[in-house]
């Protein structure tokens, strides 16, 4: 009975694993598609690029998620850069998911 037992709840821990792993997955290609929006969100917007950081929550498939603009200087006055960063905030310490950056035009 013992041996059966242990078995099962090797078992178990196996289940929730791949459980955990989906629900894993799943959140980081909603966080990758949140932030992809964000950058085509800006590029579409047009050149109010404004340097600085901006946080802001945002949901994707269910899943609430924080996430956080940065627009930088470049050395080339045309262009900035931004880095757009997808955290959790259903995890404690939040979690990043998602880390995407590129070159627009600002003017």
């Amino acid at each position: 009975m013992v041996v059966i037992g242990v078995v099962l709840l090797a078992a178990l821990r196996g289940a929730m694993s791949l459980t955990n792993s989906a629900h894993d997955a799943r959140a980081k290609l909603l966080a990758v598609l949140t932030a992809e929006n964000r950058i085509y969100e800006l590029r579409l917007g047009g050149p109010q690029l404004t340097v600085g950081v901006n946080k802001q929550d945002c949901e994707q498939g269910g899943l609430h998620f924080l996430c956080e603009q940065s627009v930088e200087p470049t050395p080339n006055p045309f262009f900035k850069r931004v880095q757009v960063r997808v955290l959790s905030l259903e995890s404690t310490p939040e979690r990043e998911y998602a880390l995407l950056m590129t070159v627009l035009p600002s003017n």
